[in-house]
């Protein structure tokens, strides 16, 4: 097909993420990517400000990454894990244990993010049942964002978040506010009140450590993440930590929990774990967890994907969390840090921005209306960037090895997005 018939032909019969269908405006056909710029079909080269929703963290095409899928292809390209194991799931599952805080001993291999979740809320509830107690819901904070499964979807936010239209079939959970970007002791009380008058009906708790996500971009403090942690051992409740966005270095730590120095007993990690090549996810315990589900006999985990563990998926993620290794990949997220802090400053005093904000290699242009993509995405596009608005929301993640100067341009477009708000 020409370019022409490519996208005629997407916009009436491929469905894009969070989309109408037929589309009412057409996407940008990418045919390379590399480094940190994608090339469109007709030669436009757009530095990528979101890292494939956070994902690219080391940027396109690398050559250490390449090698780690060619080398697997020509062993094996998947195989499934009933049954049988491989050698890249089992180092992988390794190095995962290795970076992961002290005490998460196992590991349950997802083959997406939202469905690592699943598996998450699936052992809460299953660890509970396997001790004879039925305790069906989950306490979490408002703003939050955890996929788009059914599961999932009754832990967002019921109001602000993306699934309001399947209110009425979601199982019902118990939310707390949102949590402040400052220490709050009043905050602390209605927490405690919140978990005391539900924990007999708690499984437990769950939250993305420090960085909200795609419920709005928000960061908070971390004492109230070392809260939810106390309160989750007061009540005997399991504390799970969604570290899929925060996770593998964006915060500015390895872990979002690492800016409190709390421990989870279940961890969702995804997003950056394959740097952008491949699906792939895991859903990490600790031996209580494990040993509590396991322990009734009754019934095992009940979820077994079938792309389980790929191999092509594990190889690749082995590569990238070794390149992660290799890097000083907190300087990188400072420099990266402190450049979105200068460049972005100017947007502060425009009119119809609320708030600038930044945190690791984060940056965010929270708007007072919510914006208009198409409106948003030319302004950045005409400044060689891409960037991907929603809601109230211009922000960036790039990936870890932009250049101040990329830096730079990804501010300047974000900027100019921001005027147009005017």
């Amino acid at each position: 097909m020409t370019p022409e018939e490519l996208l005629a032909f997407d916009r009436e019969h491929v469905w894009h993420p969070y989309a109408p269908m037929p589309a009412r405006h057409a996407n940008h056909a990418v045919v390379s990517a590399r480094g940190v710029r994608l090339t469109l079909a007709d030669g436009t080269e757009l530095i990528d400000g979101m890292s494939s929703w956070w994902a690219a963290i080391h940027g396109y095409d690398h050559p250490v990454l390449n090698a780690a899928i060619i080398d697997q292809l020509g062993r094996m390209a998947h195989v499934m894990f009933g049954g049988l194991t491989h050698p890249p799931a089992v180092e992988l599952a390794r190095t995962l244990l290795d970076l992961a805080p002290a005490g998460i001993t196992k590991v349950f291999f997802a083959d997406s993010g939202s469905v690592s979740v699943e598996v998450a809320i699936k052992m809460a509830l299953q660890y509970w049942r396997a001790r004879g107690v039925d305790r069906p819901r989950l306490l979490t904070v408002r703003g939050g964002y955890h996929g788009d499964t059914f599961g999932d979807m009754a832990v967002c936010d019921p109001v602000n978040g993306m699934h309001h239209l399947f209110t009425d079939v979601l199982a019902s959970h118990v939310f707390a506010p949102e949590p402040p970007a400052g220490p709050d002791e009043a905050y602390t009380r209605e927490l405690e009140r919140l978990v005391a008058e539900h924990a007999h009906e708690l499984a437990g708790i769950i939250a993305e450590p420090i960085v909200q996500g795609a419920g709005g971009m928000r960061f908070y403090d971390p004492s109230h993440l070392r809260t939810l942690r106390r309160l989750a051992d007061e009540h005997g409740l399991l504390l799970i930590l969604d570290e899929i966005a925060t996770g593998f270095g964006r915060s500015g730590e390895l872990w979002g929990a690492d800016h409190a120095g709390v421990v989870p007993d279940i961890m969702c990690v995804g997003k950056a774990l394959t740097g952008g090549y491949l699906s792939m996810a895991a859903t990490l315990c600790t031996d209580g967890v494990a040993e509590g589900i396991s322990a009734s006999g009754e019934a095992p985990l009940m979820h077994g994907p079938t792309f389980m563990a790929n191999p092509l998926a594990a190889s690749v993620s082995l590569a990238s969390l070794g390149l992660l290794a290799e890097r000083d990949w907190r300087t990188e997220v400072k420099t990266i840090e402190a450049g979105l802090a200068a460049g972005l400053e100017e947007a502060r005093a425009m009119p119809g921005v609320a708030d600038v904000r930044t945190k690791g290699a984060i940056g965010v242009v929270q708007t007072e209306a919510p914006v208009d993509v198409q409106r948003v995405q030319a302004a950045a596009m005409a400044h060689g960037v891409w960037l991907r608005p929603f809601g109230r929301l211009i922000y960036t993640m790039p990936p870890y090895i932009s250049t101040p100067e990329e830096v730079g341009r990804i501010t300047a477009a974000m900027t100019a997005a921001a005027r147009t708000l005017a």
